[in-house]
């Protein structure tokens, strides 16, 4: 095993490093997984769900392209819930609560299971270059693997150092062992880092809760899922939530404490995530709120520990154990692990290309919480993205990219390498200008075909999904029907409110009614057939929100001219008349592969973006 050859090594066995290592090896390529802790392995340190708005799209586009997690997902959940069901479906997004143990006994089998897939615990030293390629990594061991290309998914492990009040640890999540070289290894190599902060709240004992405090929330029933293996959903027996708010005595107990905070005290320099406050800054930020909401929500089923969500903190221990104690249902609870902050190195992503590779040291591909995102979700669709990019590095073949109109996955990349982060990144709908077009429901319509072709889904899984387009077709060719008017359709309008066509209309205008539904247009005209569930579903967002999504198709088509007019990676950016000294030192810092691509950057006006095309018309020849 010592100083073997892999044609890919993947760092770091996280969420981002599972997905990474799997589909290099999907894809055919001898890869090794190293890990600092075998049983560190698709762990979840922070909060036992996966999903959530803007993340749900991430794991369903993630299991369209072949992605583990998904399946992984529906094989251990306890609890499935969507979120945003008020609202329109390009919002909807799925939310599982997991048995985390069992998560991870499921992928580290998942792992250990795929051919040609390597794995090794051992912490990686440094990694080597010839002729500024990687050629190799080195562990802190002693051991030389050689490779023609590195994923690096360390996490949140780098220089990695855990706060709770004035006590501080060199140490990684939940007592890990952390990254002690990494860091200085990629400062060797040019590479710029910046310091991040993260956190979770303290873990307590269910059986010492009072559930009659607090209001339960119980799981979706039926059962929807991750996976578009799945179409049905799920049956499963599910357990509860509870949820419960701070008082004003807990306000109280974190005012009075706020010197203690590492935060508020000055000994946490690093930049914490925005969306996922602690609730100190909760208390200071919103101090005209009078209480918090928290979800209290189990780890799994064999284990006594309840995660407090959305109570965050790295007070100290006597004051965490009051906060929870002035909480209704919480008042005896007893404490399990503490709450805590923690601080690491990442790098600044717009030291990357499009591909998730290192501009200046090709064949070192990053990805997840090393490259300045948060969450399990976003960390495993940069997986598998940098794996498959990795892979096709190596095989000589074209990259893989995906554009903000083709995924969520797309939007995450674009806005990590183009714009950067000044704090931990989280996904979000708002983020996606096209979330009509890229819903979770659609992934697989719109994904799974490019995986195929990747090597990542098998003959059958894409056979589903050709019986699933065809079976839309034929169901928009039969509402293409034109149907007289009658006394049923009459009488099923007016109990809607709805106005009725007097000559008749075209059976698809009429789903177009944003109350009416399939199911009922199947019971009064023959013309249509029954659907499967996956299909229908289709059928009605695509009547409903027709015209938007046709504007949507529109403004893509319009952007696409300038995502198609690439810039050369060597263009010398200060060399070119008309554009604003701002643009050029920001172009010559990102080096855009397109015009589309240079607009996205802060500091690239209109004005700069009209230069731009005019080089490009011209074939740069001016330059």
């Amino acid at each position: 095993m010592q100083n073997q050859s892999f044609d890919i090594v993947v760092v770091g066995a996280g969420h981002a490093g599972v997905e990474a290592s799997l589909a290099a090896a999907r894809m055919g390529l001898n890869t090794l997984l190293l890990t600092l802790n075998l049983d560190s392995i698709g762990m979840m340190p922070c909060n036992p769900a996966i999903g959530g708005t803007g993340k749900g799209h991430l794991v369903r586009e993630l299991d369209a392209l072949g992605g583990e997690m998904g399946l992984a997902a529906d094989d251990t959940l306890i609890q499935m819930r969507m979120l945003n069901t008020g609202k329109g479906p390009a919002v909807h997004s799925l939310r599982a609560q997991m048995d985390k143990r069992r998560y991870h006994e499921r992928i580290k089998s998942a792992i250990e299971r795929q051919p040609r897939l390597t794995v090794l615990q051992g912490e990686v030293r440094s990694l080597e270059t010839e002729n500024g390629h990687i050629s190799a990594v080195l562990t802190d061991e002693g051991f030389r693997y050689a490779c023609r290309a590195v994923v690096l998914c360390a996490g949140v492990y780098l220089q990695s150092r855990i706060l709770i009040g004035e006590w501080s640890r060199q140490s990684g999540p939940n007592g890990m062992l952390r990254s002690e070289h990494l860091s200085d290894a990629l400062r060797a190599l040019g590479i710029p880092l910046q310091r991040f902060k993260t956190g979770t709240p303290a873990r307590v004992k269910r059986s010492t809760l009072d559930f009659d405090e607090m209001e339960i929330q119980l799981g979706d029933v039926p059962t929807p899922a991750f996976s578009f293996l799945h179409p049905n959903g799920l049956t499963l027996e599910q357990d509860p939530c509870w949820l419960t708010y701070t008082s004003e005595q807990t306000h109280e107990i974190i005012r009075a404490n706020l010197h203690r905070s590492p935060m508020y005290s000055g000994k946490i320099h690093a930049t914490g995530t925005r969306y996922c406050p602690s609730i100190e800054d909760k208390v200071v930020k919103f101090a005209d709120k009078d209480r918090h909401q928290l979800f209290i929500e189990p780890e799994g089923r064999t284990t006594e520990e309840m995660y407090v969500q959305g109570f965050s903190t790295s007070l100290p221990a006597d004051v965490q154990i009051d906060m929870l104690h002035s909480l209704p249902g919480l008042r005896h609870c007893e404490v399990m692990r503490l709450g805590y902050a923690i601080e690491y190195d990442c790098l600044d992503p717009t030291a990357l290309d499009l591909r998730f590779m290192v501009k200046d040291v090709p064949g070192l591909f990053t990805a997840g919480q090393v490259n300045g995102s948060s969450g399990y979700e976003e960390a495993a669709a940069q997986g598998l993205y940098a794996g498959i990019n990795a892979a096709l590095y190596v095989k000589g073949e074209e990259p893989f990219y995906l554009g903000r109109s083709d995924a969520y996955i797309g939007v995450l990349v674009d806005d990590l390498a183009t714009k950067g982060t000044p704090e931990p990144y989280r996904m979000m709908t708002s983020r996606c200008e096209y979330r009509l077009l890229l819903r979770q429901d659609n992934a697989d319509l719109r994904l799974t075909e490019r995986a195929f072709r990747l090597g990542l889904i098998s003959d059958a899984r894409k056979a589903a999904l050709e019986q699933k387009r065809e079976g839309i077709q034929k169901a928009l060719q039969r509402l293409g029907t034109h149907v007289p008017p009658s006394d049923a359709l009459r009488v099923y309008l007016e109990s809607l409110g709805e106005p009725f066509p007097q000559s008749g209309a075209v059976l698809f205008d009429l789903l177009k009614r944003p109350k009416v539904r399939y199911a009922d247009l199947l019971r009064l005209y023959d013309a249509l057939e029954p659907l499967e569930p996956n299909v229908e579903e289709q059928i009605e967002v695509l009547a409903h929100y027709d015209g938007y999504i046709e504007k949507q198709r529109i403004q893509v088509e319009r952007e696409k001219a300038l995502e198609d007019t690439a810039l050369p990676s060597d263009l010398d950016y200060s060399g070119l008349d008309g554009l604003r000294l701002e643009a050029r030192q920001k172009l010559n810092a990102i080096h855009p592969s397109s015009v589309g691509q240079a607009s996205r950057i802060s500091g690239v006006s209109p004005a700069d973006v009209s230069v731009l095309l005019l080089y490009a018309k011209r074939g740069f020849a001016h330059a």
